[in-house]
């Protein structure tokens, strides 16, 4: 056996880039309180598959408050995403963990899910420092203000229970 034979079937490991993603690297926050719940059943590894037509998720953070049960933050972990366990309120965090992501220059889309309008400027000022922004939410409540100032905006399908004929 040769000794470059082994060297060959790296080829199978090396993950490939998507064509259209351009190469552009993701940042992913998603506001765990807000968008992973029961009635909205979202499915992080459709969000994954989702984003992954812009760039690829270089950072995926879930950011939760102290009364996640642990189920949820093993589901996150087994999803590839990084549990940010926050104590109180998810939104400041996930903020401060934006702005980080807007002056990384590894960075170039900055990608939020929430429904929370109360994210409309972060994702002004990540405009405004050339980052192309995403935003995933779901209805009801996905804030039209929210939807129109993002570059692209993708609203999740969410599982409807039957009504009651």
């Amino acid at each position: 056996m040769h000794r470059f034979d082994k060297l060959t079937s790296f080829k199978d490991y090396i993950p490939l880039i998507r064509e259209n993603s351009h190469g552009k690297n993701i940042g992913l926050l998603v506001d765990g309180p807000n968008m992973l719940r029961k009635e909205f059943d979202c499915n992080l590894d459709t969000v994954r598959d989702l984003i992954s037509e812009h760039g690829n998720i270089k950072v995926g953070k879930v950011f939760l408050n102290q009364y996640a049960s642990d189920k949820l933050i093993e589901a996150v972990v087994n999803q590839g995403f990084s549990p940010m366990i926050v104590a109180g309120e998810t939104d400041v965090q996930l903020a401060v963990e934006a702005f980080e992501l807007i002056h990384n220059p590894n960075i170039d889309v900055i990608a939020i899910m929430t429904r929370d309008v109360d994210f409309f400027p972060l994702i002004n000022v990540a405009k405004e420092h050339g980052k192309k922004t995403i935003v995933i939410g779901a209805e009801p409540g996905f804030s039209v203000a929210l939807k129109n100032c993002a570059d692209s905006t993708i609203t999740l399908k969410t599982h409807q229970p039957p009504s009651a004929a």
